[in-house]
């Protein structure tokens, strides 16, 4: 029985291997050569992917985590005008949403700094490094070659706090 089976596979396998050898390409030597096919790519080296900036994360300036980013709303002609920044809540259970302009967050490409030790293990260390206030409209982010490969910013800076943020009237989307 052993060998039936053996040979039903050498036999098939000899089967397949006629198929695929039969199969050679045909050279045609009266046709001119294909012009090579030309790709045109298009890089964006500096720019940052829409659908990374939401659930980036906001600090205030004194490098506390205040919120995130849940949306980003533009004009017609497409440019970025309010942010709406999700603060509060857990798994968006009661988050409160509210709308900041665009211009205010500074956004930063290097991960938010903390100095001093921490005194129960496990525990955050005080957070004393800043990250710059997020004042008038410069949207400029510092670059590095480490995290500028990214396409989107480590985080974003806005000058208030978590209780100022829920404090500011609630947005809501309107239908």
């Amino acid at each position: 029985m052993l060998t039936k089976s053996i040979a039903a596979g050498l036999a098939g396998t000899a089967l397949l291997a006629t198929v695929a050898f039969a199969q050679s390409p045909t050279a045609t030597t009266d046709k001119a050569p294909a012009a090579a096919a030309t790709t045109t790519t298009t890089t964006a080296s500096g720019e940052w992917r829409a659908s990374k900036m939401s659930g980036l994360k906001i600090y205030n300036e004194a490098n506390e985590n205040i919120g995130s980013i849940n949306d980003l709303l533009m004009d017609k002609s497409g440019a970025i005008k309010i942010a709406v920044i999700g603060v509060g809540g857990f798994l968006g259970m009661g988050e409160h949403l509210v709308a900041v302009p665009y211009e205010k967050l500074k956004f930063v490409n290097e991960a938010v700094a903390y100095t001093g030790a921490a005194t129960n293990p496990g525990a955050k260390p005080a957070a004393t490094t800043t990250t710059g206030a997020a004042t008038g409209t410069d949207k400029t982010a510092t670059t590095t070659t480490s995290s500028s490969s990214k396409w989107y910013p480590d985080h974003a800076v806005f000058n208030a706090s978590k209780d100022e943020l829920k404090n500011m009237p609630e947005f809501k989307y309107s239908e």
